[in-house]
């Protein structure tokens, strides 16, 4: 399954992982869209507080560039670097290099609109 991810202008397409996490956030998007303000942490990472609690389905995970990880059930975190640590992978930015990620996501906060 895919979802668009609408960073600042720059539309994404993200494909989601098969588990109970990403099963859950598309039935939160049949709702409507979500939208996340993200702060950029440690030069490798975006992250924001959904505002609401997913399943996890944490295992020791090294990411890349392009990760969509779910952190502590209800931190979305866009990953532009690596970083090993106990997570929940939602899915990955598809056809996107790191450069593009980040330009795209700049050094500055963002917001991204999730939607199906």
């Amino acid at each position: 399954m895919n979802i668009k991810v609408n960073v600042n202008g720059t539309e994404l397409i993200a494909e989601l992982e098969n588990n109970s996490s990403a099963d859950a956030l598309v039935e939160k998007l049949k709702d409507g869209n979500i939208t996340v303000h993200m702060n950029d942490y440690a030069n490798f990472e975006k992250v924001g507080s959904l505002g609401f609690r997913l399943p996890t389905n944490d295992h020791q995970y090294t990411t890349k560039p392009g990760d969509i990880i779910l952190y502590m059930g209800n931190q979305l975190v866009f990953y532009y670097d690596r970083n090993s640590w106990n997570f929940t992978k939602l899915g990955e930015f598809q056809n996107v290099t790191k450069a593009e990620l980040m330009k795209t996501f700049g050094k500055r906060d963002i917001t991204a609109e999730l939607s199906l």
